[in-house]
């Protein structure tokens, strides 16, 4: 992981990003409320935020070289110690912007690098903490490689010792990357062998399974615990779930003798938009547990702005990851929308199968479980 600022008082960050020129204000607004979000997750405090809109970022400095020196201005002027950019940072722009930030005690990191903090922060070893270093090697190689390009340009590309130093320091760090990689997915191999043995028990037994998926804090875990009485955490955070937690629900299928059948309900971690491939791929071994269901329950915050959008993005995670089973769009928070709002999505996705509830107040729940037992066919 990387460092960051040794402050001992809390981060204060200045957020930045780069949008095209015809993404709507509301579309901007939300991005960059997401984007503030991670930070408050994360521990920080935003103090100031702005935005460009242009095609195409400046490939040195990302904002362009006169902004940028406005940007460290005001990080002065109000004390931060933390540029986050709201995209993905190429290495060249990471150098760059790392050289300027230098002299004032400040960092830059992009949306990326908040995000693996979040993950390294939440994350309590495991399978889920080499998957995290994994996908930091992942995000940081290719930087730590351009980075040391650009020092050997800097030292005049020539063949002088700065050349050698450089070339040589970049190799290096090079196969260490590429060794630590090579173990850490020898050992992530293990857990999937390891998972794979229990769903294999589970499918001996004929135990269905169910994943819940969803945009992050659309409310999969409170789902969990009211289905299951699991009790696992539940904050109003993004990315409160790393791994997979795996809870039982006994589905009584014959109301007149009580009879019926026990399933598992799998609550997997957060989806979120523009996530790069790598990111995902690292991920890939916990997502298995979606992969490996019977039937998807996809939760979506009824109450978003964005629900639509919320919904392609995880249909989008979904399809890289090859999940392909049958899933039932769960709007949940129904508590927190207007009857008229509820009637509107009732209409808007007529032709999906839809369950509406508060996993909170526990509303919908015996209306989604006669779906379940349906869609499992349990009867």
């Amino acid at each position: 992981m990387q460092e960051w600022p040794q402050h001992q008082e809390e981060l204060k960050v200045f957020l930045v990003d780069i949008v095209t020129k015809d993404t709507k204000p509301e579309i901007l607004a939300d991005r960059m409320r997401e984007l503030e979000n991670l930070v408050n997750t994360f521990g920080g405090v935003v103090i100031l935020q702005t935005y460009q809109k242009k095609d195409q970022p400046d490939n040195k400095t990302y904002v362009g070289k006169g902004k940028l020196e406005e940007i460290i201005a005001d990080m002065q002027r109000l004390g931060a110690n933390l540029l986050v950019v709201g995209n993905i940072l190429k290495p060249r722009q990471v150098y760059e912007i790392s050289e300027q930030l230098r002299p004032f005690k400040m960092k830059i990191r992009d949306r990326v690098d908040l995000i693996l903090k979040i993950f390294d922060k939440h994350a309590e070893g495991g399978e889920s903490g080499l998957q995290i270093e994994l996908a930091a090697i992942k995000h940081m190689g290719p930087r730590i490689f351009g980075m040391g390009i650009e020092l050997w340009r800097q030292g005049g590309g020539g063949s002088g010792a700065m050349r050698w130093l450089g070339e040589t320091n970049t190799e290096i760090m090079n196969r260490h990357l590429k060794e630590r990689q090579r173990k850490i997915a020898k050992k992530l191999e293990d857990y999937e062998h390891m998972r794979k043995l229990h769903r294999d028990s589970r499918i001996r037994k004929w135990l269905p399974t169910v994943g819940i998926v969803g945009y992050t804090n659309a409310g999969k875990s409170t789902l969990l615990n009211a289905l299951t009485k699991k009790w696992v955490l539940a904050e109003d955070k993004l990315f409160a779930t790393l791994w997979t937690n795996v809870g039982k629900l006994y589905m009584i299928t014959d109301p007149e003798t009580g009879r019926g059948k026990e399933i598992l309900i799998n609550d997997t971690i957060w989806f979120i938009r523009d996530l790069p491939p790598t990111l995902i791929k690292a991920f890939k071994s916990t997502l298995e547990d979606s992969i490996e269901s019977d039937l998807l329950l996809h939760v979506i915050d009824a109450s978003d702005t964005f629900v639509q959008e919320r919904i392609d993005v995880v249909h989008e995670i979904l399809a890289h990851i090859g999940a392909k089973q049958s899933r039932i769009l769960v709007f949940n928070k129904i508590d927190a929308i207007s009857p008229e709002r509820l009637l509107q999505l009732q209409e808007t996705y007529k032709d999906e199968i839809t369950a509406r509830i508060s996993a909170k107040d526990q509303q919908g729940l015996e209306e989604l479980k006669k779906l379940l037992i349906e869609k499992l066919n349990l009867i």
